[in-house]
This record gives C-alpha cells, sequence and structure tokens, in this order.
C-alpha cells in the first residue's frame, strides 16, 4: 500500500467534522493508501513536520485551513526530496479549497481528491518567503489574522466582518511606492496591494476570471484609495467586474516584482490569511515550480494550461 500523511490542525473552523475521521481510514484504504493522521500543536508545526518526513511518504494532505495549507508547502519545499501534496479544507474561508472545486463535505472531498490528477502548481515567494495565493497589505487586511478564533468558531465567516466593522473609523494609510515590474520601473501612491496566484480572495469567487495555477505567472493588483466610501465601493465592483477594469486599481500580470516603500508599511502583510511581520521597505516576488499537488479534477481545465 502507498503511503500517506494527513498533517491535521485540531482548531481549524469545521471542529464538527473530526467525528468522521474514523471513515477518513477506510476512505485511504479504498484508495491503496495507508494513512497516518498527525496533529499540530503550535503555530508553524506543520512546517517542521513535513519537513521530517521520510522520503518513502506517497502524499500528505494538509487537514485545516489556508493557512495550514501554507505550513505544509513551506515545509515541503525546505525538503531537498519534494512529496506530493493535497489539500483538505477544514478552515473558515477555505478559499484554496474552493477554487480547487472541494466544497462537499470533508469525506466527500477526501474522495475527490484521491481520485485527482498530480499537477505542478506555481507557488509565489515575497522575500523567499512563500504562499499558495494570496498576499496583501493595507488597512483592515489584519481582519484575517486578528479575527479571535473563539469568534470564528462560533459564527464562522460572519466573524470576519464583525471584527473588520469594528476597524471601520481607522484611517486609510497611502504608501509611497517605487516598483519594478516586467522590467519597467514606476512609481505611485497606493492603499492596498494585493499579490495573487487565485480566482478567489477572502471568501468572494471570480475575483479574476482566468487565473491558471501553471502558467509562471501571478497577478497584481494595486489599488488607490483615500476614503472608506471609495473602498467600499471599490468592493461592490469586484462582483460585478473584471478587477483589471476597476477605477483606481492599477493591474499587472508578472513572474517578477520588486516594491520599494519610501518608509516601513504601517501595517503587516498577510500570507495566506497569517501576519507575516518585516521592518524592511523592499519586497522582490518570484514563483517556485517545484510543488506538486494532488488536484480533484473539478476545475484542472479550469485551473491549469494544457502541458
Amino acid at each position: 500500500m502507498k503511503k500517506c500523511v494527513l498533517i491535521m490542525n485540531p482548531e481549524s473552523g469545521k471542529v464538527k467534522d473530526k467525528k468522521n475521521l474514523k471513515n477518513v481510514y477506510d476512505i485511504l484504504r479504498k484508495y491503496d493508501y495507508d494513512g497516518v493522521i498527525r496533529y499540530t500543536k503550535r503555530k508553524y508545526d506543520a512546517i517542521d513536520i513535513v519537513k521530517e518526513l521520510d522520503s518513502s511518504i506517497d502524499l500528505v494532505i494538509s487537514c485545516g485551513g489556508d493557512g495550514t495549507l501554507n505550513e505544509v508547502v513551506t515545509g515541503n519545499l525546505q525538503r531537498e526530496k519534494k512529496l506530493t501534496l493535497a489539500n483538505l479544507p477544514l478552515g473558515t474561508t477555505n478559499d484554496v479549497g474552493n477554487m480547487y472545486g472541494l466544497t462537499g463535505t470533508m469525506l466527500s472531498n477526501l474522495e475527490n481528491i484521491l481520485k485527482g490528477k498530480p499537477k505542478k502548481i506555481d507557488v509565489i515567494k515575497i522575500n523567499d518567503i512563500p504562499f499558495v495565493y494570496v498576499a496583501c497589505l493595507g488597512d483592515y487586511i489584519d481582519m484575517a489574522f486578528n479575527t479571535p478564533r473563539e469568534l470564528k468558531k462560533k459564527y464562522g465567516k460572519i466573524a470576519y466582518i464583525l471584527y473588520g466593522l469594528k476597524q471601520l473609523r481607522n484611517k486609510i494609510h497611502q504608501y509611497d511606492i517605487k516598483y519594478t515590474v516586467n522590467g519597467e520601473e514606476r512609481e505611485g501612491v497606493y492603499s492596498f496591494i494585493f499579490i495573487t496566484n487565485s480566482s478567489r480572495i477572502a471568501g468572494m469567487d471570480d475575483v479574476y476570471y482566468d487565473v491558471k495555477l501553471n502558467d509562471n505567472k501571478f497577478e497584481v493588483a494595486l489599488a488607490h484609495v483615500t476614503s472608506r466610501k471609495e473602498m467600499l465601493k471599490m468592493l461592490v465592483m469586484t462582483q460585478t467586474r473584471d478587477i483589471k477594469d476597476i477605477p483606481g486599481i492599477t493591474y499587472y500580470q508578472t513572474n517578477n516584482l520588486k516594491l520599494e516603500f519610501l518608509n516601513p508599511p504601517k501595517t503587516s502583510w498577510c500570507l495566506d490569511g497569517e501576519e507575516y511581520k518585516s521592518a524592511k521597505t523592499v519586497f522582490e516576488f518570484e514563483i517556485d515550480r517545484s510543488t506538486t499537488m494532488l488536484m480533484p479534477k473539478e476545475n484542472i481545465n479550469k485551473l491549469f494550461e494544457s502541458e
């Protein structure tokens, strides 16, 4: 039998699904996998677990939210011999899982993964730190990682809105930025920065209409807004327009980007829903193409270019 390790975050939003764990082993055996569950005990624990796994492991499944997946991918990239990964979404928002087509129950999602196909995916790095689907910076972004876990367990996605409403009194900061993209130097004043490789961000589907996970490119959206009213108007427009056509947003598609801030940002970056603190003023983005993900067949044709 093939060997499978499930790395499970016991604090993930869908705790109720854990009662199905006795059925997980049956499904794994059905697809010729001998499975072992490893529980994370602290932040970044999944990184160390993956780094220390034996090279004979055939599949590593991240069982948690997007942050847990980020840790699993990060640990794998630090290995000399990379392992094949998969994502079983158990978090609150599950942007990556939803994009992959994993919108069912824990057990049905697991079956769809195991019936899937291994695909190489692009992983973006910011100053050599990987993220799977989004790096963003700006006011209110902190709701992704500062919303209390107890609130998320009780209210689900609504918890982010409740926390975000408390922040609406805050002033919107502006950042003077010099940047190099596709070999061209530019500059501007922006309040929000989104570097993404996803069609879904913060629970919103189809933010981009034609994202490919293996095209050696990522999407860049630099937004200039000066008030909360402008910000809310822009958010509404993302539901009806392609983000490239929204006034106030500068858009690029690239595989290399360098941002230079006049002063260190006043807020932390958010990487895949987790906080990334840095006192640096220069941030460089590039793509790593060494990650293999076992993908459900649901959205393969939509998300991948033909090989």
